[in-house]
């Protein structure tokens, strides 16, 4: 029915509560179910109205007696609301009950179709099934499966063969009918007294019409309608009836939604009737009278002298059950002449004279029949034929679809598109619910997969790409990958699956024989056989053995890859199948021979390159604006809007997101070739639905931003991983077939080159880092001219994440570019232009990447790049030190320049802001610490340029000294030796070099200050505050012997320098005696160098007997050592004759000499002795000499205690 179907609510019984169906008559009211009990047993019958075309009820007109029914009334066959179709139904000259009446009440209730319901059917179906043991007259009916849902309709054999012998559509049925159930088939005429009967009953519902309507005149020019002859009624209902099994309808085939052409839900009231446990949707027209003292009572007719048979009182109880109306009315007739009414209630039909039956047996009856129908229609999509011959007591049940399928054409069978249909719109309806569909995942496949099986790709295109959609779609790419669990919906065996394929059950003598062992042979073709129909009255005689089993539950992809390419599958067949409908290649118009055919593969030194990419970037933005104003180019010639146009549109995004899903999975496995490879088929997709989309949504702009960003992420990691192209090189190429013709489907729409710029494997890396750059580029315009900025904020914030990091990439890579020019050049007296070009890009990129930073709020990336311009301004700085130093001459003594400084100086700034950008070590201790790393060194590297190249042709020797001082401090300041860290052995060796160096140049000052004694004794304080501080810093590393060394003869010679300036000699010797003490101190270092020379040794022996060297083990600097211990031999021996000489001295003058003096005159004569004898010696080698300091070291410590001295060794 075309009007809309609404669930009707349960009302009470009576004239009120009616409600109005927009567009139609008021709704009569749809009586409460309720519990009858009849014929002494009680059975259960309950029926809601779900929808009724039908006006408010009104009384019947009861005719006066002696009315003659046998003259037509003047509103005759007229259209009658208060009648429906029933009055001219009854003599089959108008609608008539057509063979899919159940597929059209199951299009408009699809919610109830599969699950909850157990039989959709015509009621005219049910009563006949119902009345089989009662009856001798044939059964024939059409059973299709949905789910746990079956439909029933009447399979009119004479009326389908008639048509057969018309035109041989059916010659297969009609073959197998005669060959093996009746083989002198012919036509069976209907007697004169039936449409007797029929004409006179279709008159009394006429005359029983009370109000409007009931006394229309005959209009004058027409004659009463007689009734029609048996052909003519054959004739004027064949066409409407069967539809030609090749065509589709028209509607079908524009909107699988729609349907006509006998599909059609004719019915004037949809009733979900509950019988005991059976559930059925009935489709009636029965006339239903009410008002006054009977609220509903249904009328009927009655030849006075035939009394009332049990099939008869069967019909009338089950049509006021099933419509839940209370009582009958019946009037009798003699010969057409009204001879009385009679009032029965419902529940006593059952009891009537002649027409007595039990309710309980009819109950049986239908158990029966739905246990035998479900245990045996097990085959979802197939059209089964249950079949009583007339006068038979046997009921077989036939599979025509199987038998279809052996004759040339298995497309014969007039019930496989609306059957597809169906299993399509219950799937579509499953797939709508979206709160619950992921449990009933595996029914919707089986529903869809049955539908793809009955219909043909050529006859079918748009049923077929939109069942292949949806079953693409019930795989959901978007959602995170879960852990495969029993709890997943997705992967547990629901209990609404089923599978279209099962084995039948065994059989079992104690729920009946199915079996044909026994029976004739024309037997052998009927999948199941009820032998007698006296069986259906047995109590459980028959019970359901096909349980809905979970055999078809939904597939379980044990990873990603395998649900894309399920996926793929899918949208490949629905690309083919919309592709098919569109036009062949052949027709395709032919190419302009005056248009160029773009190749593949192009000159490097015209494609490549950042230049290049910047035209390609401009072309795609300007393509991006034009898609928001809805420009719209297929070359296949499919028209906007068409259902192939939206259908493509569906299915090409579809592909463009698995392939997606595909390169993401791959780039997590570090297949960055299968990667770029996947990324390029999504963004050709995108490509081809952008060329036939005419209105871009802003999700799919969404889409395209985050494929971009992921092809700039493995462009990045392609560009990191170089090593490994040759094996990138080779996934990229491979191709499946199945991309091969998803790629050739694209191309029909579009060449797909709109990203050809982002997706090719180059293998220069500044390309790479370009194009990676560019895609995360497009991805932020993308999201900022959609405004899609706002509505997905994390997104945007990876976006500039990522365009900030491969702008770090690319400024790195230009500024180690500049780095290996510096120094790889040849000496040259300027910067070279190349070198400054990369600076500014270098420079550019750096900038760029703080500002993406910064404006996301992301302070710790923000402060590694201003690092990494500190770095740059630092490299900057070497290049221009070094063409200074080049200027000058290899002779000429160099001055640290001003370029140098502006730019140490600019690196200083990037540091600091850095350190601003931060706030505090807390926010990320690392870049922190490595941040006040770079910051001290730049300041120490300033420092010792200064100290080293002195500008005193710019700078007088004093503000020299002042910067140097400032800038060591500085780099103090910034040099973290407390923190326990990796780095901390650094900073103590900076810290230590720092106070070396400042010690150093304020010895250097003292010995070159004339005058101002205030300012050498400043210095002289400061120097040795210095050296002090150096050596303690120095003591606590395990790796600076030498350094160490080096300070302590520094600070002994600053003792001598200051004894040169001592007059008396009591000073002279205090200086003496404290210059000894820093030799003896020195006793640390030279243990330290000892044990690095014992461990060489030790490896050497290890390395000629075969062992493993070490390589925890240092390499000490032999020459340093020589060197620094030659120094240390003569200062010694320098130091303690002088102090040899002034104890002598001051023995002569004072003849009262202590006795730690005359101890330390014979320890230094001693020492002194022994090391002139050791010195001497020419063949010591480098570990004997130290073992002899450090004897007299310990003589020396020893003497000042004790005052006497140990023998020598041997």
């Amino acid at each position: 029915m075309a009007e809309p179907r609404e669930a009707g609510a349960e009302a009470p019984p009576g004239p009120s509560g009616l409600s109005v169906l927009p567009g139609e008559a008021a709704e009569e009211p749809a009586p409460q179910g309720s519990v009858l009990l009849l014929g002494g047993s009680e059975v259960k019958s309950r029926a809601v109205v779900k929808y009724s075309s039908a006006p408010p009820r009104t009384a019947f007109a009861r005719l006066e007696e002696k009315t003659d029914l046998k003259l037509p009334p003047a509103n005759w066959l007229r259209e009658s609301a208060k009648l429906g179709p029933a009055g001219t139904t009854i003599l089959g000259n108008s609608k008539r009950s057509k063979p899919f009446s159940s597929f059209g009440m199951a299009y408009d209730f699809i919610d109830s179709v599969g699950n909850d319901v157990d039989v959709v059917s015509d009621s005219e179906n049910i009563k006949k099934l119902l009345k089989i043991p009662y009856s001798k007259s044939h059964v024939s009916m059409a059973v299709h499966r949905i789910g746990r849902t079956l439909l029933l309709d009447e399979l009119d054999i004479q009326e389908l063969f008639m048509r057969s012998s018309q035109t041989g559509d059916w010659t297969w049925l009609k073959e197998f009918y005669q060959r093996l159930i009746d083989q002198k088939w012919q036509r069976k005429k209907k007697s004169k007294e039936h449409w007797y009967q029929k004409a006179i009953l279709s008159k009394f519902l006429y005359y029983s019409i009370n109000g409007d309507g009931a006394a229309q005149p005959v209009p004058s020019a027409a004659e009463p309608r007689a009734p029609p002859s048996p052909n003519q009624t054959h004739n004027d209902t064949e066409g409407a009836s069967w539809p030609a099994p090749f065509e589709m309808p028209a509607s079908v085939s524009d909107d699988p939604s729609a349907s006509n052409q006998g599909l059609k839900n004719d019915f004037v009231r949809n009733i979900l009737w509950t019988f005991e446990d059976i559930h059925m949707l009935v489709g009636s027209n029965m006339p239903i009278f009410g008002g006054g003292r009977y609220p509903a009572v249904s009328l009927r007719l009655r030849d006075n002298n035939k009394p009332i048979n049990v099939l008869t009182g069967i019909d009338y109880w089950l049509d006021n059950l099933i419509c839940n109306v209370p009582e009958l009315v019946m009037c009798f007739h003699v010969n057409g002449i009204v001879q009385k009414y009679e009032m029965i209630k419902t529940e006593e039909i059952p009891n009537l004279e002649n027409s007595n039956f039990s309710t309980k047996v009819i109950k049986d009856i239908a158990q029966n029949i739905l246990s035998f129908l479900k245990s045996n229609c097990t085959k979802e999509g197939h059209t089964y034929w249950l079949f009583k011959a007339s006068g038979s007591d046997i009921v077989k049940l036939y599979d025509l679809t199987t038998l279809c399928e052996e004759t040339e054409d298995k497309y014969q069978n007039p019930f496989t598109v609306p059957v597809a249909i169906l299993l399509y719109k219950v799937a579509c309806n499953m797939m709508m619910k979206k709160n619950q569909n992921k449990k009933h995942y595996g029914t919707i496949r089986t529903l869809l997969l049955n539908c793809l099986k009955l219909l043909d790709k050529g006859r079918h295109p748009q049923i077929i790409a939109s069942a292949n959609y949806m079953l693409s779609e019930l795989f959901q790419l978007d959602e995170p990958k879960k852990e495969e669990s029993s709890e997943s919906p997705l992967n547990e065996n629901s209990e609404e699956s089923y599978s279209e394929d099962e084995e039948e059950m065994p059989d079992s003598d104690e729920n009946g024989s199915y079996g044909t062992s026994s029976d004739p042979p024309d037997d052998q073709k009927a999948v199941a056989v009820i032998k007698s129909v006296g069986e259906l009255s047995v109590p459980e005689k028959y019970k359901s053995i096909h349980q809905i089993r979970p055999s078809c539950a939904f597939p379980v992809c044990h990873d990603t890859e395998e649900r894309c390419r399920l996926v793929l599958s899918y949208v490949l067949e629905g690309l083919k199948s919309v592709d098919g409908s569109i036009k062949k290649e052949s027709d395709l118009p032919a190419a302009d021979p005056n248009t160029p055919i773009p190749l593949k593969y192009e000159d490097e030194s015209t494609s490549g390159g950042p230049e290049c990419l910047e035209k390609q970037m401009a072309l795609f933005l300007d393509k991006m604006g034009s898609l928001q104003e809805g420009h719209c180019a297929s070359q296949s010639g499919m028209t906007p809007g068409s259902w192939q146009h939206k259908m493509k549109l569906q299915l090409i995004l579809k592909s463009s997101k698995a392939y997606y899903i595909l390169s993401d999975a791959a780039m997590s496995l570090r297949k960055y070739g299968r990667a770029l490879r996947y990324i390029k088929l999504a963004l050709q997709s995108h490509d081809t639905y952008c060329c036939l989309c005419t209105n871009m949504l802003s999700e799919v702009l969404l889409f395209l931003s985050q494929y971009l960003t992921l092809c700039g992420d493995i462009q990045l990691m392609l560009a990191q991983n170089a090593n490994n192209r040759a094996a990138y090189l080779e996934e990229f190429n491979y191709q499946t077939k199945e991309d091969q013709e998803i790629l050739h489907s694209l191309h029909r729409e579009s060449s797909c080159q709109g990203f050809a710029w982002a997706t090719d494997l180059s293998t220069d890396l500044e390309c790479q880092l370009s194009v990676s750059c560019k895609c995360y580029e497009a991805a932020n315009e993308i999201l900022l001219f959609s405004d899609l900025k706002s509505q997905n904020p994390e997104h945007y914030v990876q976006v500039l994440k990522r365009m900030g990091n491969i702008r770090n990439e690319i400024g790195v890579f230009y500024m180690n570019q500049a780095a290996a020019i510096q120094t790889e050049r040849v000496v040259s007296k300027s910067v070279s232009a190349a070198e400054q070009q990369l600076w500014k890009k270098s420079f550019s990129c750096f900038e760029k990447g703080i500002h993406n930073f910064e404006s996301i709020d992301d302070a710790t990336n923000a402060a590694l790049l201003l690092c990494n311009t500190g770095r740059l301004m630092r490299i900057c700085a070497q290049a221009h030190g070094a063409a200074a130093a080049a200027a000058g001459g290899e002779e000429a003594r160099r001055e640290f320049s001003p370029e140098e400084a502006l730019y140490y100086n600019k690196a200083i700034d990037y540091y600091l802001k850095a350190l601003r950008s931060l706030g505090t070590r807390d926010v990320h201790p690392a870049v922190w610490d490595s941040v006040n790393w770079e910051l001290s060194t730049t300041y120490f590297t300033m420092a010792t340029l200064q100290q080293d190249y002195a500008p005193l042709s710019r700078k007088a020797q004093e503000q020299v000294e002042k910067e140097v001082s400032e800038a060591m401090m500085k780099s103090l300041k910034y040099c973290d030796v407390d923190t326990t860290s990796a780095r901390q052995p650094l900073c103590q060796y900076r810290a230590a070099t720092i106070h070396h160096r400042l010690a150093s140049m304020y010895h250097s000052c003292l010995r070159n200050q004339v005058g101002d004694e205030h300012l050498r004794k400043q210095h002289r304080v400061l120097a040795d505050l210095h050296y002090g501080k150096a050596v303690k810093l120095f003591q606590l590393l395990t790796d600076a012997p030498c350094e160490l060394l080096r300070v302590q003869l520094e600070r002994v010679a600053f003792a001598e320098f200051q004894m040169a300036s001592q007059n008396s000699s009591a000073g002279k010797l205090k200086t003496l005696s404290g210059a000894l003490d820093i030799m003896v101190k020195s006793e640390h270092a030279f243990q330290l160098i000892r044990k690095e020379l014992s461990d060489e040794c030790d490896q050497v022996k290890s390395e000629e007997s075969g062992l493993a060297p070490d390589p925890s083990a240092t390499s000490l600097h032999r020459e340093e050592v020589m060197k620094l211990l030659s120094i240390f031999e003569s200062r010694l021996a320098f130091l303690l004759l002088q102090s040899i000489k002034l104890l002598s001295l001051a023995k002569k003058k004072v003849s009262s000499h202590s006795e730690d003096e005359e101890a330390l005159l014979k320890t230094s004569k001693q020492v002194y002795s022994q090391l002139l004898r050791a010195t001497a010696g020419q063949h010591a080698t480098l570990l004997e000499r130290i073992n002899v300091i450090l004897h007299l070291m310990g003589q020396l410590s020893a003497g000042k205690e004790a005052g006497e001295a140990t023998p020598p060794p041997p």
